[in-house]
């Protein structure tokens, strides 16, 4: 089964769409999502409703549950509350509703699925190989995909050995088999590595292996409707430097 794993598209609608062209693309069987459909960006109400459409599964991020009013945003940056004040008025009754049905945790394919980590699905970062060790004693399974920190990473564990990992680059391909993996796909709609493509990952759990991709997308556009809704100037700012 070939299937393209997406996180963290925050409102980004350009991105989106570059991501979702390249997917057709590639004729993949399904679309799995790990969270934060919404957030910094200026147009929710459209993301939520193509992720809506064409994901097989999609989790909840911190961002997602912040916009319906589950988790207070006092833990927040200031930009991050001002948005999530703005996308809840931006969002239409239903589409709020949609995303109150999510969860921030998942499983497909024999793959555990989490918008932060194993431990702590809303709001953990696996950063370091540390934390990717201790999720993957917590997960119990071989294989998990984690979102949240906007990074494209992979970290794996083969048997006798501790795990390790590092940021992962477009164009990089991995053979999964032999291993137990914790991996990132990166974000969609604010990537934070120094890369400003919008990130995702193809997966093909049959052949054991996956790709990193990045794709150029219409920034410009995306930081034009940002400042033209009002949202804070480095929301804007930062998608072209890719942090």
């Amino acid at each position: 089964m070939l299937t393209a794993v997406i996180s963290d598209i925050h409102s980004n609608l350009q991105a989106l769409e570059a991501v979702l062209a390249a997917i057709d693309a590639e004729g993949v069987d399904e679309i799995w999502c790990l969270g934060d459909l919404v957030g910094y960006g200026a147009d929710p109400g459209p993301c939520v409703e193509i992720l809506r459409e064409r994901t097989k599964i999609c989790l909840a991020g911190n961002h997602d549950l912040a916009a319906i009013g589950s988790i207070p945003t006092d833990v927040f940056t200031q930009g991050a509350a001002a948005a999530a004040a703005w996308t809840t008025e931006a969002l239409e009754p239903e589409q709020r509703s949609w995303l109150a049905s999510l969860k921030p945790e998942g499983e497909r394919a024999g793959a555990g699925l989490y918008h932060g980590s194993p431990r702590d699905p809303v709001w953990e970062y696996v950063l370091s190989s540390l934390a990717a060790e201790m999720c993957l004693d917590d997960a119990g399974r071989p294989f998990v995909l984690v979102g949240h920190s906007h990074v494209a990473l992979a970290f794996s564990r083969r048997p006798g050995q501790p795990a390790t990992g590092e940021t992962q680059r477009a164009g990089t391909v991995l053979d999964l088999r032999g291993a137990e993996w914790i991996i990132n796909p990166g974000s969609v709609g604010q990537p934070r590595d120094g890369d400003p493509r919008a990130a995702w990952l193809l997966l093909d759990l049959t052949d054991g292996k996956c790709e990193f991709r990045r794709e150029e997308y219409d920034i410009q556009a995306a930081q034009s409707a940002i400042r033209t809704a009002g949202l804070p100037e480095s929301l804007a700012d930062r998608l072209r430097l890719g942090v």
